[in-house]
């Protein structure tokens, strides 16, 4: 099962912060979000579909969010929760760590906003278009 959000880079995306990475539907960004890689998403988790919903609240299941833009590809996998509510009408955010809100997407991820490949953090910091592809496999 897949769920594609497309948003844009903002000249403030730093990628800096050290266990989350988020896409949000906010039209702004400041520098102080450093976990934010693009703004003015098309869609957050309250819009995903039912079923993918219920199976990324499987412990085993292993989410996977792959992010492109201006010719660059990040990938990052982490896996599901069943206290993942995908309730969030704002953020999509991916987390290192097990703490779960309303805007969590996967738990356990590889690796956070620093660790995404610097050319991709340019682009997006030029304000290139961002796809985000996520993936659920029980």
């Amino acid at each position: 099962m897949r769920e594609v959000i497309r948003a844009r880079g903002h000249e403030n995306v730093s990628a800096a912060h050290a266990s989350t990475f988020e896409v949000t539907t906010d039209d702004y960004l400041t520098p102080a979000g450093d976990c934010i890689l693009a703004v003015e998403a098309d869609r957050a988790p309250a819009d995903f579909d039912p079923e993918f919903v219920s199976a990324c609240r499987n412990r085993d299941a292993t989410i996977t969010a792959t992010f492109e833009a201006d010719g660059h590809r990040e990938t990052v996998t982490g896996r599901g929760d069943p206290d993942l509510t995908f309730e969030s009408d704002r953020s999509a955010v991916g987390r290192t760590s097990d703490y779960v809100d309303d805007r969590t997407i996967l738990l356990g991820a590889a690796f956070a906003a620093e660790g995404f490949d610097r050319e991709l953090v340019a682009a997006l910091a030029e304000g290139a278009e961002l796809t985000v592809m996520l993936s659920v496999e029980e």
